[in-house]
């Protein structure tokens, strides 16, 4: 997965699940391989595109949009047709490149509702790669109660906690929690939103979550996250945040957000790539749900391939 404006010209090379993959813009428009060479491997990334064909930079041979090879330099016009690149699916939407490594994937089907229409201004932010597992990076930001802790102060503050509702609405391929409540103590929270009366926080199997924080007449912020698995070790965040015209110029709603929540991804990197190392050090996870993890039972069951029932849970009190 990238930005749109990420593949230009160039190729451009990417990891997804441990597999490298290249992106590259031919005749037919936006296109993706496995990044090999199927002659000897070589990456194609490394390469260049010319005239609408990718060419490998170790022995020139060249590329169409379906894979087919076009030329050999310096072996004529022979029987090229066994000699197809790899061709991975991809898929361009709202800014953001999608790939899988499954053949005929509908993306369709796991793209989330997002804010449209001339009443909001957009920005993509992919943030650094960093040390982690997809579950644990999909569990932190669906955990409202890590805030009033490792976001002390920013988010929420630990010793001025309020009292929430919440409740639980689950579906076959996916669940949402929804908050009822105030704005938040921390000044970040006051400073990005104004006047909360709920928060949403759903997960679209099986990377993304979107919270979406609204007022009490419309929507006030949404960010939608892919946590994107490079490997086994590392993540890449790509994010898609929503913000209403009416709240000041989108350059300027850009750069607050960035600044102000740069401490926070911060805070969450660092806390994620512990929770990597100690998880790894003990031979993998053991987990025990507390009195308040509703959730993460339900993001195990859909992040290892299940299904839900769908069914409303709830209300429940917190003090967050």
């Amino acid at each position: 997965m990238a930005l749109s404006r990420e593949v230009g010209a160039k190729p451009h090379g990417v990891k997804v699940a441990g597999v490298p993959v290249v992106l590259w813009r031919g005749r037919e428009g936006l296109k993706a391989f496995l990044d090999r060479c199927p002659h000897r491997n070589y990456p194609l990334s490394e390469g260049r595109v010319e005239d609408g064909r990718l060419v490998c930079p170790y022995h020139g041979w060249s590329f169409t949009g379906d894979g087919a090879c076009a030329g050999v330099p310096g072996c004529g016009s022979g029987d090229l047709s066994r000699l197809k690149a790899e061709i991975v699916a991809v898929a361009q939407w709202q800014g953001m490149i999608f790939v899988s490594l499954k053949p005929q994937t509908a993306f369709a089907d796991g793209l989330p509702d997002m804010p449209q229409g001339d009443d909001y201004d957009h920005f993509w932010w992919a943030m650094k790669p960093q040390r982690a597992r997809v579950f644990d990076a999909l569990d932190n930001v669906l955990d409202p109660f890590h805030t009033n802790f490792i976001h002390d102060g920013l988010i929420r503050v630990s010793h001025r906690r309020q009292t929430v509702e919440q409740t639980i609405e689950t579906f076959e391929n996916g669940f949402e929690a929804t908050y009822i409540q105030n704005t938040d103590y921390g000044w970040m929270s006051r400073a990005l939103e104004g006047r909360r009366a709920r928060s949403r926080g759903r997960y679209i199997p099986p990377v993304a979550f979107q919270g979406r924080w609204e007022g009490p007449e419309r929507l006030n912020l949404c960010t939608t996250i892919w946590f994107v698995p490079q490997d086994a070790h590392t993540i890449r965040p790509m994010a898609r945040f929503t913000t209403l015209k009416s709240r000041g110029p989108a350059w300027l709603k850009e750069a607050a957000i960035r600044l102000f929540l740069v401490k926070v991804i911060e805070q969450d990197a660092q806390a994620l790539t512990k929770l990597h190392d100690n998880i790894a050090a003990f031979g993998g996870p053991k987990f025990r749900a507390g009195p308040g993890d509703r959730l993460g039972d339900k993001l195990m069951r859909l992040y290892s391939g299940g299904k839900l029932v769908p069914e409303r849970l709830g209300p429940y009190a917190m003090e967050l």
